[in-house]
């Protein structure tokens, strides 16, 4: 206590000339060297980047065996690759890919697939020219349905945009084989039971200066067929289906038939979904 009765205020300790200065969470030592960029790249990424597979399923590549670094079987999950190693998958050299983004207005006739046996067109007769590497389709349209389709190298934006959990939007332009009742209307805009489980729409309304058995659909569901599934619940047949927005992308100023590549902004707000 001090003359007026009152604490001594606490002095600062001076560690200027300690040999024992304190270390402070979340600090490092001035003198402390961080590790430098060195070029090298995990291995699933690397494979991600070559088009392979997104980083989780090269993860299951590399645990299988299936990878090897500099001819030695890699299992090792974190492995690094660094520049000039040689990396092989099922035997074959590979190495990272510039990555592609290209966006499709998909006519009819054509089948989502990189090739059939049956000798059916495929989208990649129509994307053939548009990359000096393979790229692939971005989840499906059925044959007869037309619209935007997304194609790409990029296996880990492919996985992101078609996993159920991300809730990727999309919406179709729809015609039926008559109008559609209001009731219906109001069915599929609170739920319906489908063979494979209950299906919620985001949004449905007839489309302005159209007849009624035209509609516009928005749902962010990937299930199989599920927009013709659906109307053929309640007794309609799809004559027509136009997907005109995926992940928001549209098929604006682009001709049926016809592709574009992504913009650097485009690509940025894919990648931020």
């Amino acid at each position: 206590m001090n003359k007026k009765g009152s604490k001594k205020t606490p002095q600062k300790k001076d560690y200027s000339k300690s040999k024992y200065k304190p270390k402070f969470k979340g600090s490092k030592n001035k003198t402390e060297k961080l590790p430098s960029n060195d070029g090298s790249m995990r291995l699933n990424k690397y494979l991600a980047h070559a088009g392979i597979a997104s980083r989780r399923e090269a993860d299951e590549l590399i645990k299988i065996g299936a990878v090897s670094v500099n001819g030695d079987i890699v299992t090792e999950m974190g492995y690094k690759v660094k520049p000039g190693d040689k990396v092989q998958f099922n035997g074959e050299t590979i190495k990272p890919e510039k990555k592609v983004y290209v966006l499709l207005n998909k006519p009819k006739n054509f089948i989502t697939t990189t090739e059939d046996d049956k000798g059916r067109k495929t989208v990649m007769e129509l994307v053939e020219k548009s990359a000096p590497v393979r790229i692939y389709p971005v989840g499906r349209l059925d044959r007869n349905t037309t619209g935007v389709l997304l194609f790409t190298n990029d296996g880990d934006l492919a996985k992101k945009l078609t996993h159920p959990k991300h809730q990727v939007e999309k919406i179709y332009h729809v015609k039926l084989d008559k109008n559609l009742k209001p009731s219906d209307m109001e069915k599929i805009k609170y739920g319906l039971k489908l063979d494979d489980g209950f299906i919620q729409v985001d949004d449905i309304s007839f489309i302005k200066g159209t007849p009624h058995n035209e509609v516009g659909i928005k749902i962010h569901s990937g299930r199989n067929r599920i927009v013709r599934r659906i109307f053929e619940h309640l007794g309609y047949d799809v004559i027509k289906l136009d997907r005109v927005l995926f992940a928001g992308l549209t098929k604006k100023d682009l001709k049926r038939g016809h592709w574009r590549h992504l913009t650097k902004k485009e690509v940025d707000f894919l990648k931020m979904l």
